[in-house]
């Protein structure tokens, strides 16, 4: 699954290549009605390249790129439409800012940006028929509980797999199953071509022998997990136990990738935060003039190893009551409102990024208190504080509803899945990636 999510994103570049370059053939053919002679291509493509960089960035931190699960599937003309909106604006400030670089007529640029977005939005909605697998390998499902059922509405509803489960198997129901009648001669009759089973369960054990036997039918067997993990970006809870632990996570990561995780830390929250100083008098002087409390909040927090830390934010409520760790009844400032939609009250945690007692990308740090009550009833979260935590992260990025400042179970067991993930799959490159969607969500005020 993982092969095909990366062969479905490179030829969705290679798509966006080839219709950014011929929307460009296109609009030298209109503007100066004939065919374009090379010369004249030459002379449009090398700035055009240097914007077609930039634009994949757009794309890239838009999602564009991700796996087409059924949920962004339906999110893709809105998110082609705001991304060449961008785009458009990108263009513009280029050609018109840096007139060494300037088309003659600009007439060019504007039929440009029209044609590239018509072609560009066609390419992503009906080129869906294009990366649609059409000859799909037969599979049988076998697990338990949501995750099962969530994995295979997910592919069977997706054309972009090539995967179709045919049928599954509870797991929970094994014992009152008929598993040579009712599966194996399926199996056989059907020509299924791949099984994804859930091996760590205690009670695929009675069915062993038999799908030993499918081997010799060259019936490919997958980790059920797994595929689940390649499309959700998530580790499912109910595999997670102790040996999944001892394989997946170590405390003594990658040096190289350590150091230029802190460094990127150091450069960033030392250039961001001195130039967020500009902003400090105005933030001082509206807090003052709403209510005339404190500049500043400080509480604490749980870091790496478990370490209590107090991260310091601009004031954005009339009263912090956290006796116990947790904010009750405080309402939120006028002006404090406007922090918090802008995230101009967190710019100060950019100082405890700088001492080392944040990172720019980790899970997100949570309240004590809280913590103490998810210890006791959520297994194995301590875990997460096994890394540094975030300004922001995997969880943040991906997890769309997350408890914040009330006790909330369940939403902090999906948002541990997430921080498991990032645990699992940590490296310079995945913060990378982070860092740049994080500016999306910031630029369109979601998440984070």
């Amino acid at each position: 699954m993982a092969g095909s999510n990366k062969k479905e994103a490179l030829l969705l570049f290679v798509g966006d290549v080839f219709f950014f370059t011929l929307a460009l053939w296109l609009t030298l053919a209109i503007r100066y009605s004939e065919i374009p002679s090379a010369e004249l291509l030459r002379w449009h493509f090398f700035p055009f390249s240097i914007l077609f960089v930039l634009w994949f960035l757009v794309f890239f931190i838009a999602g564009l790129y991700e796996k087409h699960t059924l949920i962004l599937k339906g999110k893709i003309p809105t998110i082609i439409f705001n991304s060449q909106l961008v785009n458009s604006i990108i263009a513009v400030l280029f050609f018109y800012l840096v007139p060494f670089f300037g088309i003659s007529p600009k007439t060019n640029l504007f039929v440009y940006l029209v044609i590239s977005f018509l072609l560009l939005l066609a390419w992503r909605i009906y080129g869906d028929a294009f990366l649609s697998v059409r000859d799909k390998q037969k599979a049988v499902l076998i697990g338990s509980g949501e995750e099962m059922r969530e994995l295979k509405d997910e592919v069977n509803n997706n054309s972009r797999y090539d995967l179709f489960f045919i049928s599954s198997v509870d797991l929970e129901k094994i014992n009152s199953l008929d598993f040579q009648e009712e599966i194996l001669k399926r199996v056989y009759s059907e020509r299924v071509q791949v099984i994804a089973v859930d091996l760590r369960n205690d009670k695929v054990e009675p069915i062993l022998p038999n799908l030993y036997n499918l081997i010799f039918s060259k019936v490919r067997f997958f980790d059920m997990y797994k595929i689940y993990e390649d499309i959700f970006d998530r580790v499912p809870l109910s595999l997670v136990k102790y040996n999944w632990f001892l394989e997946n996570i170590s405390v003594s990561t990658n040096r190289t990738n350590n150091f230029l995780k802190r460094g990127m830390d150091i450069v960033i929250s030392a250039i961001v935060g001195l130039v967020s100083l500009i902003f400090y008098p105005f933030v001082i002087l509206a807090i003052k003039l709403d209510d005339g409390g404190p500049v500043f909040f400080t509480h604490e927090r749980v870091g790496q190893n478990n370490q209590i830390f107090k991260v310091i934010k601009f004031r954005s409520f009339e009263v912090h009551n956290e006796a116990d760790g947790i904010a009750k009844d405080s309402k939120v400032t006028r002006i404090g409102q406007f922090l918090r939609r802008t995230r101009i009250d967190e710019l100060p945690q950019l100082w405890n990024v700088f001492r080392g007692e944040l990172s720019l990308i980790g899970p997100r740090p949570e309240i004590p208190r809280l913590v103490k009550l998810y210890e006791k009833e959520i297994p194995y979260y301590n875990i997460r504080h096994l890394v540094k935590p975030g300004l922001s992260g995997w969880a943040q990025l991906y997890h769309k509803t997350p408890p914040k400042w009330t006790v909330g179970f369940d939403e902090t067991k999906m948002k541990l899945s997430y921080d498991l993930y990032y645990l699992k799959n940590r490296s310079f490159l995945l913060d990378l990636k982070i860092a740049l969607k994080t500016v999306k969500a910031l630029l369109s005020r979601s998440g984070v």
